[in-house]
């Protein structure tokens, strides 16, 4: 999925400072990805350690992280569920009308067929749970499915902030569920869809890993169009590109970030904690530095690479930017 701040190429050096830094067996630690967002970090630590805590306010995030995190046995079945979502014929539902191609709302988000197609196979889904045929395990797996799927043929940019005005190539092509394939583990996960300063207070383990919002794009407004899918509920989509009501997070304040993020931090029941944020951010590095400073050793890792940012035409041109990711690390 083409997300905001993916740790998707910097997952494996994360992993590299949290093995440098800690002595213990991370087997024997519960690791903690508070902003989880797709789960990248927490799916990379899932096998290697005794626990994995991942949490994310957004709904769509949320149904992610059951599925990739939670879930972790085989799911019997799963498979054939996926083949019948893909020999669905497609319904003219809510995503059709309000963000499909030739919809009432005449909003460019999705091709006609494909649009017809989430519908159909997000009300088909409702119905198995509703009906009990699927457990909750399978009921993710497959709403998982389904976004992941559906991200591939949305006809935007980079995020859901807006649509493209004529239906781009991967736009045009027609939707296919492919299963959101999991790491299977012996030993139980957490998922949680919750405030992270309130979670915080509720929660304790041994390895804390933050990748909170670095600026000001909200999240809620930027993936508006998964979480309408993961919830298809019933409301007014407002404005060009039909928003919906959304979480506004502390973390994209700048005047309040800082207060919000040494609470966390004060609040936390951890060892260790690590926390990713660029040379973009709202809070410079000094200032995290004091504030963490305040509560036990701190250090500091950091890492050049090429983030890819979607430019705002018509198509999915790329530019490089060189940014500095740095680790700030905490033992409490």
């Amino acid at each position: 999925m083409n997300y905001i701040g993916s740790k998707n190429k910097l997952s494996s050096w994360i992993l590299e400072v949290v093995e440098n830094t800690i002595q213990q067996p991370l087997s024997q630690l519960v690791f903690c990805d508070l902003f989880a967002g797709t789960g990248i970090v927490g799916r990379t630590f899932k096998p290697l350690v005794k626990q994995v805590i991942a949490n994310d306010i957004e709904f769509y995030s949320f149904v992610l992280l059951k599925n990739y995190i939670e879930n972790h046995r085989e799911i019997p079945y799963a498979e054939n569920y996926i083949q019948q979502l893909n020999e669905l014929e497609t319904k003219k539902g809510f995503i059709a009308e309000e963000y499909g191609e030739n919809g009432k709302a005449d909003r460019l988000f999705f091709s006609k067929k494909n649009a017809e197609k989430i519908d159909a196979c997000r009300q088909q889904i409702e119905t198995w749970k509703a009906s009990t045929e699927i457990s909750e395990n399978l009921y993710y797996f497959l709403l998982a499915s389904l976004l992941e799927s559906a991200d591939k043929v949305a006809n935007t940019a980079s995020v859901y902030g807006a649509f493209l005005k004529k239906i781009k190539t991967s736009a045009a092509k027609e939707l296919v569920i492919q299963p959101a394939g999991f790491v299977k583990t012996k030993n139980t996960h957490q998922v949680f869809q919750e405030d992270a300063n309130k979670l915080i207070q509720q929660i304790e383990g041994d390895i804390l890993y933050l990748d909170p919002p670095y600026n000001a794009r909200q999240y809620g407004a930027n993936y508006h169009l998964l979480t309408t899918i993961a919830k298809y509920d019933t409301f007014a989509p407002k404005g060009k590109t039909g928003l919906r009501g959304y979480y506004k997070s502390v973390y994209c304040k700048k005047k309040e970030v800082a207060i919000e993020f040494e609470e966390l931090i004060k609040q936390a029941k951890f060892s260790y904690i690590f926390l990713s944020y660029n040379n973009e951010g709202l809070m410079p590095p000094e200032v995290i530095q004091t504030i963490m400073s305040k509560y036990g050793k701190y250090s500091l890792a950091s890492k050049n690479y090429q983030r890819f940012k979607a430019d705002k035409t018509e198509n999915r041109n790329h530019k490089a930017n060189q940014t500095i990711e740095y680790l700030h690390i905490l033992e409490k």
